[in-house]
C-alpha cells in the first residue's frame, strides 16, 4: 500500500537520491510515485511487482475474451474439440 509521505517524491529527490529511492522500493515493495511541477509523472516500482502486475491484467484480458464468446455464441462442444484436436494431430 502506499504511503503518501514516503512514497511520493520530487524528480528532483529521485535525480540526488537515485540509490535511496531504490533501496526504498526494494525494502518495502512500494511502488514510488514521481512527481513534476507538482504533478505525479511516473510511477517506479519493483521489477517483479510490474511483471506480477502485467501478468494479472494479461490473465484478465483473455477471461474477458472467453467471457464475450460466451456470451455471443461462439463457443464449440467437447465432441467437437475432440475432431478438431485430432484432425490437427494427424
Amino acid at each position: 500500500m502506499i504511503n503518501l509521505v514516503e512514497d511520493i517524491k520530487p524528480i528532483s529527490y529521485v535525480k540526488t537520491h537515485t540509490a535511496d529511492v531504490l533501496k526504498q522500493i526494494a525494502e518495502k515493495n512500494n511502488p514510488v510515485v514521481i512527481t513534476q511541477n507538482g504533478e505525479a509523472r511516473a510511477v517506479l516500482m519493483n521489477v517483479h511487482y510490474y511483471q506480477s502486475m502485467v501478468d494479472s491484467i494479461n490473465l484478465l484480458k483473455i477471461l474477458s475474451i472467453g467471457e464475450n464468446d460466451i456470451k455471443n455464441g461462439r463457443t464449440i462442444s467437447e465432441e467437437e474439440m475432440d475432431k478438431r484436436i485430432e484432425k490437427i494431430l494427424e
